[in-house]
């Protein structure tokens, strides 16, 4: 899907940019991000999430349309979960020229495919695993003609009573989901490499590059961190840590591997604090 030219030997890994600021979007794919993400999930997330440190976007039609005619680079639409939306919102996305959809909150294989179904071929379907029931349905999943898999941690660490979101990722969870799919797969999201916290991008990127991952996205952390800073230089850098990494040894990545799980030990308390300090 990436319309971005790889140089001979560079690791095709997208940066799929969520961002609706038409200046920025094209500071961001001349530096080498590879899509951008439309996000129309809000139906239920506010009820859904409450007490938790999460963002919720607002995009609208008329953001799409308005990415779409800005950019030549792929522009992915997140609709909301599978409801009585879903029709309208898969209508809606693709004539406003989506190439590809996003479903959140999957619940069961025959969701997609009804979701499937819909699209007839129009566009990509990709979807997102984050409740427990397609974690338990993942092998059915991956025998459906999906464009993309992304495991979301907030709401699948919801689901599972886990304050610390990468809680998925110490016990393997994720490198049990990841085993089943072929298809493009990534889970979390990507800041500057020297940067992230309480659990550094850098060791996220080594765990990206052990189950070959082959996307992920940049949103609250890498827009926050980037402010002030060019793009220009920061993607490329981005790029330069995911090249490292993806040509780092087994020995090296399990080393990270190791460090990235004492990492998440001890954020334990930090999330614990962030995400169950306000249950109001």
């Amino acid at each position: 899907m990436s319309v971005t030219k790889m140089n001979r030997g560079e690791v095709d890994f997208e940066l799929l940019l969520f961002s609706t600021d038409l200046s920025f979007i094209r500071a961001a794919v001349a530096a080498g991000v590879n899509g951008i993400v439309i996000d129309w999930e809000r139906i239920g997330k506010a009820e859904r999430q409450r007490g938790f440190d999460t963002q919720i976007n607002a995009d609208t039609l008329e953001d799409l349309e308005r990415v779409r005619a800005a950019t030549e680079v792929p522009v992915i639409c997140r609709i909301n979960a599978f409801g009585p939306t879903t029709r309208d919102e898969i209508e809606a996305a693709i004539r406003a020229g989506a190439d590809e959809l996003l479903l959140p909150m999957v619940r069961s294989a025959e969701e997609v495919e009804r979701v499937l179904e819909w699209v007839a071929s129009r566009a990509g379907v990709g979807i997102l695993v984050e409740t427990c029931e397609a974690v338990r349905q993942a092998e059915r999943l991956a025998r459906l003609p999906l464009s993309r898999i992304y495991v979301g941690l907030h709401d699948l660490a919801i689901e599972r009573g886990t304050p610390n979101p990468f809680r998925a990722v110490s016990d393997g969870l994720v490198e049990e989901v990841r085993r089943f799919f072929t298809v493009p797969f990534g889970f979390a999201g990507l800041t500057l490499p020297d940067r992230g916290f309480p659990i550094p991008c850098r060791l996220l990127i080594a765990e990206m590059a052990r189950l070959r991952c082959s996307f992920s996205f940049l949103r609250r952390s890498f827009l926050r961190d980037i402010v002030g800073r060019d793009p220009a230089a920061e993607i490329p850098r981005l790029r330069r840590a995911l090249q490292a990494a993806f040509e780092a040894s087994p020995d090296k990545l399990e080393e990270d591997h190791r460090m990235l799980l004492r990492a998440i030990e001890a954020a334990e308390p930090f999330f614990r604090a962030r995400n169950l300090g306000d249950r109001r």
